[in-house]
């Protein structure tokens, strides 16, 4: 079985959707579509890695700040089709950060970019399903919220059950431990911050994706009747005939 966890030196979320199930007995394959944290540090060693994974496509959902300020994908050292694509306008105010420790608050919040962010959710699954863009990323800063998002509603799309997701999203909660000791290294002149703030941003628990998906199926019916609300039915088709495999 392939690793579901890649190893990077320049980042450290970066996982594959790779070998879950769907309900009708296919899985996503292997290799095809990833998630991951920021990629705007990666060594020569990590490009010549994602250069043997044939990565083609890097979808960006960060803010526009983040990626001004902190860097993008180094498209100049290795060449994908790099789609920046905004889900927030804004990271969250600093008084908020205690709230993203609630499983049902963090919930809301993913919500609200679905809610907010129906345009671009469709842009970036159209991306994803167009012809050649495959090995593809789909990233944030830390690779939980808003990707964890956009990867759901995909896995969901594909055919993947609830539970599935919801432990694909608890992942990101080791990979968390691993960020936070990398933002503590990173800014040292700024640890009280550092201690206070992140692990409250940070904070992974399943309760969080589970009330997110049951709010999902409340608010839009089943996952087919959210893929038509965001005008994603087509694209999703596209995309299942590439990705999902007999098991």
């Amino acid at each position: 079985m392939p690793s579901r966890t890649l190893a990077f030196e320049g980042c450290v979320n970066f996982r594959d959707l790779g070998g879950y199930r769907t309900a009708d007995g296919r899985m996503v394959a292997w290799r095809t579509l990833f998630r991951a944290d920021g990629l705007n540090k990666l060594t020569d060693a990590d490009l010549a890695l994602m250069a043997d994974l044939g990565l083609a496509s890097v979808i960006d959902l960060r803010t526009l700040d983040e990626a001004e300020q902190r860097g993008s994908f180094p498209t100049d050292r290795l060449d994908v089709t790099y789609v920046g694509l905004p889900l927030t306008d804004v990271l969250p105010a600093t008084e908020d950060l205690p709230e993203w420790k609630e499983a049902a608050y963090v919930a809301t919040r993913y919500a609200a970019m679905v809610s907010e962010g129906g345009p671009v959710l469709k842009s970036a699954i159209d991306a994803l399903a167009t012809r050649g863009a495959l090995p593809a990323v789909m990233h944030c800063s830390a690779g939980k919220d808003r990707t964890g998002v956009l990867s759901a509603l995909v896995l969901a799309f594909l055919g993947v059950p609830d539970e599935t997701i919801v432990e694909d999203y608890a992942l990101s909660a080791a990979a968390m431990e691993r960020l936070l000791e990398r933002l503590k290294a990173e800014y040292p002149e700024a640890q009280d911050a550092v201690e206070r703030f992140a692990p409250a941003i940070l904070h992974v628990v399943p309760e969080t994706m589970e009330q997110f998906l049951a709010g999902v199926r409340s608010r839009y019916g089943t996952y087919g009747d959210l893929a038509a609300s965001l005008g994603v039915v087509d694209a999703m088709d596209r995309l299942a005939s590439t990705v999902l495999v007999d098991a």
